[in-house]
């Protein structure tokens, strides 16, 4: 185990003036679980790749443990992959592949079998220690390479989208399986996806990347319940944060002529965030034209437009919708942001005010 430290990091390929990635500083203490999240090309597997060795580092450091590793080949790194797309020998058995990087390592013959046999009894691999690959499903191949990588005892585990590649049920048990397990190894663990709910379930903290920066770093309910921009607002939750052009005026915040609550911050335009879960079909409130609903069995998600924009609503109600309703808003869940810059403005705040909705 060791505490991973990245200082000023930054990759610039060459013959590109724009970097993919840039300026990253995190901290990750011994034993703590790391998600990058973010969309396709925001430089999150750029980074996992610098930590790895497998990318070279244009600016910054990166440290493992006490050792600055930016000049390291990556099996002096002390640290163990798991990719998406297994990375296993076809032509070995799950037991030779397992103890492949042990044999390359020189050690003895009693360790690797008792640490294969210890990876292959916490991740239910026993029976399939004598098969191939192709004999196993895609659940089972993953199972292998995450075994690959704990019998090597390493000071990181490294994940680049594992479950990528499984199907949605799979993917589910196995992102319970790899929590799990990295809870019971304690082994600092670097996480990459561009999935924000397997973000959210897997992560003792999230880094938001966007654009090669970092957006937000923080816990997966801090940054849910308090995005520092925009961006970060609309990528984490599902659905997404709407968010609405507003406009504080005379202390309140309005929306289509709606006023919904005092807010101490400049007069003027701002961007408006409204969760789903935070609003409630009613009968008193924002009149809401409905577009189309989403029936998703205990509750149901309701899209649909406040003036022109688009807002989505979470109703747990089986009733026959009509095409105009009244949306209830919640005054103490409102979010805010500069409609220039896309951040969060912390604007302290009031109880709703008299014939607010």
């Amino acid at each position: 185990m060791a505490h991973l430290s990245l200082r000023g990091v930054g990759k610039t390929y060459a013959g590109s003036t724009q970097p993919a990635v840039s300026g990253i500083d995190i901290e990750i203490e011994d034993g703590e679980f790391i998600v990058l999240v973010g969309p396709s090309g925001c430089g999150k597997s750029t980074l996992l790749r610098m930590v790895a060795g497998l990318e070279t580092i244009t600016d910054g450091e990166v440290r493992i443990g006490d050792r600055l590793v930016n000049k390291l080949d990556p099996a002096e790194r002390d640290i163990a992959m798991v990719f998406q797309n297994y990375a296993l020998y076809p032509h070995m058995t799950v037991r030779d592949n397992m103890a492949y990087g042990l044999k390359n390592r020189g050690e003895s013959r009693q360790v690797i079998e008792e640490r294969v046999a210890e990876a292959a009894r916490m991740l239910e691999l026993g029976p399939y220690l004598d098969r191939k690959p192709r004999a196993l499903s895609g659940g089972q191949r993953q199972r292998v390479a995450m075994g690959r990588a704990i019998v090597r005892q390493p000071a990181a585990f490294l994940f680049d989208e594992p479950l990528s590649n499984l199907d949605a049920k799979l993917r589910v048990s196995m992102r319970m399986e790899i929590r799990k397990l990295q809870k019971r190894l304690a082994t600092t663990s670097l996480y990459v996806t561009h999935d924000q709910l397997e973000a959210m379930t897997l992560a003792d903290r999230l880094v938001v990347l966007n654009g090669g920066r970092v957006e937000q770093i923080g816990a997966p309910l801090e940054i849910y319940r308090s995005p520092a921009s925009t961006f970060v607002a609309s990528f984490i939750g599902a659905p997404a944060m709407s968010l609405l052009d507003a406009r504080i005026e005379g202390g309140g915040i309005v929306l289509e002529g709606h006023r919904l609550g005092r807010a101490d911050c400049a007069e003027g335009p701002v961007t408006l965030g409204l969760r789903a879960e935070d609003l409630r079909i009613s009968d008193q409130g924002l009149p809401f034209v409905v577009e189309h609903v989403e029936e998703l069995g205990a509750q149901r998600i309701v899209h649909g437009v406040v003036g022109g924009q688009p807002l989505a609503v979470i109703d747990t109600s089986e009733r026959q919708l009509p095409g105009k309703v009244l949306v209830a808003v919640d005054p103490a869940r409102l979010h805010l942001f500069d409609t220039m810059s896309g951040r969060r403005i912390e604007a302290s705040r009031a109880p709703v005010l008299e014939g607010a909705v």
